[in-house]
């Protein structure tokens, strides 16, 4: 397990500003704190982008053993990551919603965010 997950803890209200500002830089778009979690909705052209990036990020989220929930429909995905073993935000969260940004950023899957 990647140490970042371990000994985890729920964030401060400050604290989850201060990463979430992190998380989406100086445009404050993306990630959202929506009832107890964090949310963002990518948009793509087709289906079949959408359930590209959908497996990319199940492996990342398997990899990391920390699982978010997904509503997946066509051209689009929202994620919501929440640390239920903390009830609330945890540092993990913040991790794994940088590692599924990157999913994009990085090429690995073909679609634009939103």
């Amino acid at each position: 397990m990647n140490p970042i997950h371990q000994n985890r803890k729920a964030l401060s209200a400050t604290q989850i500003v201060s990463q979430l500002t992190q998380l989406n830089g100086e445009n404050a778009q993306g990630w959202k704190l929506i009832d107890g979690a964090l949310e963002k909705t990518y948009t793509f052209p087709d289906f079949h982008r959408t359930m590209g990036f959908v497996n990319a990020l199940a492996w990342v989220a398997n990899r990391e053993d920390h699982h978010p929930d997904l509503a997946v429909s066509y051209g689009r995905c929202t994620v919501r990551f929440n640390t239920h073993d903390v009830d609330g935000i945890s540092v993990s969260d913040f991790f794994c919603a940088a590692a599924v940004d990157a999913l994009l950023q990085d090429g690995s899957v073909n679609g634009p965010a939103s």
